[in-house]
């Protein structure tokens, strides 16, 4: 199953659009280059399961549309800004099959347009003019941007317990799917519990897609990754599928070599080669589809529908992305 597979495109394809529209509009008197590059970057567009999770939810709850349209362009405002600041972080020189922004201007310049970014997520969400949704996402970025940092100074060159690397992944990526899914409760003024209960939900499909993505870094190739095979061990990130294959080879000094000096690519290409042929993929997707199973029973109280189904859809196919 492909991604435009999907029903929710069809089902928030006018909603999409309209998002989109908003964040295109956000970036205005800049020089030229700076607005073809953001053009570029927003209208690559991506699967938009953070804006479709904020719109869905919405729907779900009753909520006011109009309101949820411009955090829906937020949040995924604030995605592309980490992304730009991950990518110079990283010395990413490609993402989603095309150069970054790192791969064509300075560093300085880099920084400035992720912060610009940030800026642009934080506009978006003020107009939706509910205190506490401000808060959830200043909350949100402030969880990120710890992450970011815990990881630069105590995740690589480091082997993580499981306990860290979840802490690790659900300030990655977990967090901005739950408030995704929160939004919808909050906008409509529902019960404390359903808004908890939904943020839960965005938690843990969040954490079962960067699992997969875990996954998929080792056993995916480059045409469908967008980027390098094996870019997390590369920058001496030890993820679930490692930790498991640690667990299983003890003795195996290459995980700790690989957390504490870049890698020789010969040794990482065995590596890689050895991963991909024992079962330590299947054992972490199979801890993603506990996730997941988690996740589809916090939907059952709703009553069946399109956007119920759209949501139930997006979180079978979190585990189904196959390499």
């Amino acid at each position: 199953m492909q991604i435009n597979e999907l029903q929710y495109r069809a089902l928030l394809r006018e909603e999409l659009r309209a998002a989109q529209a908003l964040m295109l509009k956000s970036h205005s008197n800049l020089p030229a280059n700076v607005t073809q590059a953001f053009d570029c970057i927003i209208n690559s567009g991506g699967k938009r399961l953070r804006p479709a999770l904020v719109l869905l939810s919405a729907h779900l709850c009753h909520a006011d549309l109009e309101r949820a349209l411009p955090l829906a362009a937020a949040v995924e405002m604030l995605h592309t800004a980490t992304l730009i600041h991950d990518d110079l972080i990283d010395h990413a020189l490609v993402r989603r099959g095309a150069r970054t922004l790192n791969a064509q201007w300075p560093p300085s310049a880099t920084v400035l347009a992720g912060d610009l970014a940030f800026a642009w997520a934080a506009t978006l969400a003020a107009r939706v003019q509910d205190l506490t949704m401000m808060d959830r996402f200043a909350a949100t970025l402030e969880t990120i941007c710890y992450g970011e940092l815990n990881q630069m100074f105590k995740g690589r060159g480091v082997i993580p317990t499981i306990e860290e690397y979840r802490q690790r992944i659900f300030a990655k990526t977990a967090s901005l799917f739950a408030l995704a899914t929160e939004a919808g409760p909050l906008l409509a003024g529902s019960p404390q519990a359903e808004i908890e209960n939904l943020r839960r939900f965005g938690k843990l499909l969040g954490m079962a897609f960067q699992i997969a993505d875990d996954v998929l870094d080792f056993m995916g190739d480059e045409a469908t990754l967008g980027k390098p095979v094996g870019s997390d061990l590369r920058q001496g990130l030890i993820t679930l599928p490692l930790l498991y294959y640690l667990e299983e080879h003890p003795a195996d000094q290459r995980i700790q070599a690989l957390a504490q000096t870049p890698p020789d690519e010969a040794h990482l290409q065995a590596l890689i080669a050895d991963l991909r042929s024992s079962h330590v993929a299947a054992r972490a997707m199979s801890t993603a589809e506990g996730y997941i199973h988690e996740a589809l029973d916090i939907l059952q109280p709703y009553p069946p529908g399109p956007y119920r189904a759209a949501l139930e859809e997006i979180a079978v196919f979190t585990t189904r992305r196959r390499y």
